[in-house]
């Protein structure tokens, strides 16, 4: 291949990411060929959102490449003796520079989104905020939302954790994993505080008020990604599970309490009646939080100005407005608005596409 110049270029940093990316692509390929991981469901599970992740930009790559030899070998034509085929190729090569040029953007856009496409599963948590009865059935509805935006992706939503408030019907505080290909890229943009405007059912007067509820979205990591040593840094907890006021809901212990020693983070477990599969549970999500505080480590040392808790905002930063009134979502990192009927029906295709270009530009001008 020929000097890597002119628009239709990429630079030697980004072809190698690239080309590591293609080896583990490939590597994929070859691990879901194997019999032994088609009898692994999670493995071939995981291996396959991963693969769909890696694809586009894999296979722009290629092409890609595939242009740049014709590139070459159509500069070579034109200087050879043969006038026909010279004037020939002369014709043809600002076609396929066009089209390289062009392919080397999209691979450039497609890149700085890679990683996100790879993670395949979250932990999403939403607490009821400032705003009494009224927060905990903001939460709920917010709940609601991510429920039907995953079965309109045709995500796996599992609740692990909810805390219910059985005063008004509202939640308190909600635990769930949602999994499948996008998922990561899609609801990373979901952490802060949603605030929303209305009349609350439990406004006698129609008075609009507001209230709030904060969200936190972490990916899931691998297991090879984050290393506990359960035995000692981790001490766990049986006791019954506990209702609102503290009083037990059964007796049996079942609900599963874990604190991770060198972090001091905490996890609470007891959605199910079974203790075995509220501990798998509980270190799923304990596994999560650890690999997040190590993520926001690294990023702070990285670089200062890029620290950040799931996309662009800390979880006390407030990152969207529900106008019930107005029939509006106001996201406020951007400058359009939304359907409020939409948003709530599970519909965020539209809001994240545009959190995704306003995402991609700011990447892209960091190359």
């Amino acid at each position: 291949m020929g000097a890597m110049t002119g628009p239709d270029a990429l630079s030697e940093a980004i072809m190698a990411r690239l080309d590591a990316m293609d080896a583990e692509y490939e590597a994929i390929e070859r691990a879901l060929a194997d019999p032994g991981t088609a009898g692994d469901h999670r493995a071939a599970r995981d291996l396959s959102i991963r693969r769909a992740a890696l694809a586009p930009t894999v296979e722009a790559y290629r092409r890609w490449r595939t242009l740049r030899v014709e590139v070459d070998d159509l500069r070579r034509a034109i200087e050879a003796d043969d006038a026909e085929l010279a004037a020939l190729a002369q014709e043809e090569l600002p076609l396929v520079e066009g089209e390289a040029a062009a392919l080397a953007d999209r691979v450039k856009t497609l890149l700085v989104g890679a990683e996100d496409r790879r993670v395949g599963s979250v932990m999403l948590e939403i607490r009821a905020g400032t705003g009494g009865d009224e927060a905990g059935l903001w939460a709920r509805d917010l709940l609601s939302v991510y429920e039907r935006h995953a079965q309109r992706r045709g995500w796996v939503f599992e609740p692990l954790d909810v805390v219910a408030d059985p005063s008004v019907g509202g939640v308190r505080s909600a635990v769930v994993n949602i999994r499948g290909e996008g998922v990561w890229s899609d609801l990373s943009f979901e952490a802060g505080v949603h605030s929303v405007k209305r009349v609350p059912a439990t406004e006698s007067q129609g008075r609009i008020h507001t209230s709030t509820a904060t969200v936190a979205v972490l990916p899931e990591p691998e297991e090879v990604e984050v290393r506990i040593d359960w035995a000692r840094d981790v001490q766990e907890h049986v006791t019954t599970a506990q209702g609102p006021g503290g009083q037990n809901v059964n007796k049996v212990a079942t609900a599963v309490h874990l604190v991770h020693i060198p972090t001091g983070v905490e996890v609470r477990m007891q959605e199910s009646k079974s203790q075995h599969q509220n501990r798998e549970r509980a270190r799923r999500l304990l596994a999560a939080r650890v690999h997040e505080i190590e993520r926001r480590r690294v990023e702070a040392e990285r670089s200062a100005e890029r620290r950040g808790q799931i996309g662009a905002g800390e979880r006390s930063e407030k990152i969207r407005v529900y106008r019930f009134q107005d029939n509006i979502v106001a996201d406020q990192r951007l400058d359009q608005k939304f359907n409020l009927r939409e948003v709530l029906a599970g519909d965020l295709d539209p809001l994240f596409a545009a959190l995704q270009e306003r995402r991609t530009a700011e990447r892209l001008a960091s190359f």
